[in-house]
């Protein structure tokens, strides 16, 4: 019976910290609605020069790009002035690669709201066979966080080795195609989000989703602790 529990709570903290990870890359990328981090990282890998743009013009075609990602734009154009021109700034190979993105963006979304709901619901089967909720949770959710923590770090480490290298894997692994290999010569967009970037996003998205964990986990420290006075309580009446 205890076994049962604890494997249920360990697939429920496994989805817990799933759904972590998703809202965290949703935050790092989305919680800014001004996106102050764009323009930070614009300034810092001075984009503006490689693309003959004034930043307020890059930010305009950031919050474009970053509609048509969330599903608020149909179509991923905009015409402004790039490079002393007039001009749509994305092409159609920019369009195609950002059309397969949007998919895999907006299925990460549906994927994290449904381990939401079975995480829901594998903690009110916990309640229902009348479990130690507070301590099968507890011990559920640093045995999930032990396992990321360990895959966390494997990725971790090999992309400070060689960003480029697992950067590059990544991509191969997620798109059937080989649209995402742009020639900064000739594409806009890649100039606009240099690898830099990419790799300061990743920070952002870590850093997101170890807060969210200290959170959560003070939180279940907190329902464990409440549950144990319960005990105690009804056991000195």
């Amino acid at each position: 019976m205890k076994k049962i529990e604890n494997v249920v709570a360990f697939l429920a903290m496994v989805l817990l910290i799933f759904t972590i990870l998703i809202s965290s890359f949703q935050l790092a990328i989305y919680g800014d609605s001004e996106y102050k981090f764009y323009r930070t990282e614009y300034e810092k890998y001075d984009v503006t020069s490689s693309l003959g743009m004034k930043l307020e013009d890059v930010m305009k075609v950031t919050v474009q790009m970053m509609d048509y990602l969330i599903d608020r734009e149909e179509e991923l154009s905009i015409t402004t002035m790039v490079e002393g021109k007039e001009q749509d700034f994305f092409n159609e190979q920019d369009r195609l690669h950002m059309a397969d993105v949007k998919v895999l963006f907006l299925g990460g979304l549906k994927l994290r709201n449904w381990a939401a709901v079975v995480a829901l619901a594998l903690v009110a089967v916990l309640i229902l066979r009348k479990a130690d909720l507070g301590s099968v949770l507890f011990k559920g959710f640093i045995r999930a966080f032990v396992a990321v923590l360990i895959a966390a770090g494997i990725i971790g480490i090999l992309f400070a080795t060689d960003f480029t290298k697992y950067f590059t894997i990544f991509h191969e692994i997620f798109f059937t195609n080989d649209l995402w290999m742009f020639d900064p010569a000739e594409d806009y967009m890649i100039r606009m989000l240099p690898e830099g970037f990419f790799a300061d996003m990743l920070l952002r998205i870590g850093v997101t989703f170890g807060a969210l964990m200290a959170v959560t986990l003070v939180i279940i420290g907190f329902l464990r602790r409440f549950y144990k006075n319960i005990r105690t309580s009804n056991k000195s009446d």
